[in-house]
């Protein structure tokens, strides 16, 4: 299986967003700049995430991106769904009614093996990411790579993090 790139600039947007401060959104822009993807490419999966409910889209000049619910609250499988959208992976054709002298057709009333191995595997793997939050990710620890992120991203947010307070 192969998920499209898009899922890993998802998570990876959401889990900078779930270290912004209470008021704080960033734009689609400088979520774009801070991974180095394309923006219109990134901008679609925003909206599909804003339209799953798991981010919040602001409006207007100080607008931009923000979690919609706590990061607890979002997990792996939540993104995925909402980039990938909520289809099997795997989708079973019927091939094997195709082809010369096909069998009769009797034999087709119970579901395909293969159809039947695939769709038990997808259910695991969506429970395996079903149990990871974003919160779960976000702890970066005390390693030297924990704080060059830590860094990186507290120096990222000085720059880019705009304030969606309606006070002046």
């Amino acid at each position: 299986m192969k998920l499209g790139e898009g899922v890993e600039q998802a998570i990876h947007c959401v889990l900078l967003l779930s270290g912004l401060s209470e008021t704080g959104v960033l734009s689609a822009q400088a979520l774009a700049e801070f991974h180095g993807v394309s923006p219109s490419y990134l901008l679609k999966h925003l909206q599909a995430m804003a339209g799953a409910g798991l981010l919040e889209s602001v409006p207007g000049p100080k607008g931009g991106y923000r979690l919609a619910k706590p990061a607890d609250k979002i997990t792996l499988l939540d993104v995925v769904l909402a980039v990938e959208g909520p289809e099997p992976a795997f989708r079973c054709a019927e091939i094997r009614q195709r082809g010369p002298s096909p069998v009769a057709s009797h034999f087709f009333k119970s579901p395909c093996a293969v159809n039947a191995a695939m769709l038990k595997a997808e259910r695991a793997y969506r429970a395996e990411l079903k149990q990871v939050t974003i919160a779960d990710l976000g702890g970066r620890g005390g390693s030297e790579l924990g704080k060059a992120i830590t860094a990186r991203t507290c120096a990222f947010f000085d720059l880019h993090e705009r304030n969606r307070s309606t006070n002046p």
